[in-house]
């Protein structure tokens, strides 16, 4: 874990953060999703027609549960000592690039690309990008945007 502060953290630019553990994706995470998302999608939910109709024969995590997942991989990657607050600010941009099969296992790798004054504390913006063990091509690119107020 790295441990900044609100001076430390302009330095950290470029810099990679870190690496969370693995996390496995399993049918009743996808479910639970859907479930709360009414997002119910044949691809993600529907086992038995997954396996005659989906390339490797699986069902698929939702994109936006992927997505959905970024702040618990990358808590305790990061601690910035002096936050009051921190707030979720959104994207610019975010990429699916491979599909997750259920029962595969993700971990997140996070780098801090910029840190701007904004609103009386600091945007940062990350990079993060969602791996899949043993695939290539991850399963998306983000950047997202926090606000620190300290």
């Amino acid at each position: 874990m790295i441990t900044a502060t609100k001076d430390s953290l302009p330095g950290l630019v470029g810099t990679e953060i870190g690496v969370s553990d693995w996390l496995t994706i399993d049918q009743d995470r996808i479910n639970k999703f859907a479930e709360a998302t009414g997002d119910f999608q044949w691809i993600h939910v529907d086992v038995e027609r997954a396996g005659r109709e989906i390339p490797g024969g699986r069902t698929i995590a939702h994109g936006f549960l992927t997505l959905s997942l970024i702040p618990m991989l990358t808590k305790g990657l990061m601690n910035i000592d002096g936050v009051k607050t921190g707030i979720n600010y959104g994207s610019d941009r975010v990429r699916f690039t491979q599909m997750v099969p259920v029962n595969s296992r993700i971990r997140a790798r996070q780098k801090l690309i910029s840190v701007t004054p904004k609103s009386g504390g600091l945007q940062l913006i990350d990079e993060v990008t969602v791996e899949i063990e043993g695939e290539t091509r991850p399963a998306l690119i983000a950047e997202l945007i926090r606000l620190m107020y300290f």
